[in-house]
């Protein structure tokens, strides 16, 4: 593999030596391929590579368009975010490293070329849940130093960490919450985190501890009522 720079623009390509006469250039699937006499010298190819840059960065520039044109808005699932509905949709660019961004109402994934012939249901779950991780981080903290302020109550600890089924639990003093959390609307991760405040008190679901819930948050019932069935 070698590499041309030139101001912002890089070029890098692959030679094969070969028994030919002539030095024969070509983009393929968006990679710079260099078919060159065995006999002729990296100074002699590089110089060519120069001569021609202006056509291979226009040549790499149809591709991605090409490419970007036939997998564009390509749904993949729909996804929730802070109770929001997303459309999750790929796109492949020439890049070393996936990468995830929102756009309006979707979130776009952007996957190496190398990606497209693969299955990519795994990779795009693990930055999803990268995605989750993140935006639970935020709102998790947040809801906490509410709901300490409110209560007046604190865990010992709270981590952040995924728990199979569950989306939140409190044992000996130390809150742990599940990054799904990121699914739900504010005002239900609120819920979930009073929720687990309240079991610092409260172990067991005793009609003291719901009675410490709807002094704190008298609707309780109606968040209680969208989590049913979903553990916490």
């Amino acid at each position: 593999m070698n590499l041309f720079s030139n101001k912002n623009n890089v070029i890098t390509y692959t030679v094969n030596k070969e028994f030919i006469s002539n030095l024969y250039i070509s983009v393929q699937n968006g990679e710079v391929v260099i078919n060159a006499p065995w006999y002729m010298a990296s100074s002699q190819i590089q110089r060519v590579v120069e001569e021609k840059k202006q056509w291979i960065l226009n040549k790499i520039k149809e591709y991605e368009e090409s490419c970007q044109e036939k997998t564009n808005n390509r749904k993949v699932e729909t996804i929730k975010v802070l109770g929001k509905n997303y459309d999750v949709q790929v796109q492949y660019r020439i890049l070393k490293t996936p990468s995830l961004t929102f756009e309006n109402n979707r979130i776009q994934v952007i996957l190496p070329m190398q990606f497209k012939k693969l299955e990519n249901t795994e990779v795009i779950s693990i930055l999803m849940n990268k995605m989750y991780e993140k935006i639970a981080e935020k709102e998790i903290e947040r809801a906490m130093e509410k709901t300490r302020l409110l209560l007046e109550l604190a865990p010992e600890d709270y981590t952040i960490k995924r728990i199979e089924g569950v989306l939140a639990k409190c044992k000996e003093g130390i809150i742990t919450v599940n990054p799904n959390i990121a699914m739900y609307r504010r005002d239900i991760i609120d819920y979930i985190v009073l929720h687990e405040f309240c079991h610092l008190k409260y172990k067991n679901h005793t009609k003291s501890f719901y009675q410490m819930l709807k002094t704190y948050m008298p609707n309780y019932e109606e968040k209680a009522k969208e989590l049913n069935g979903i553990a916490y």
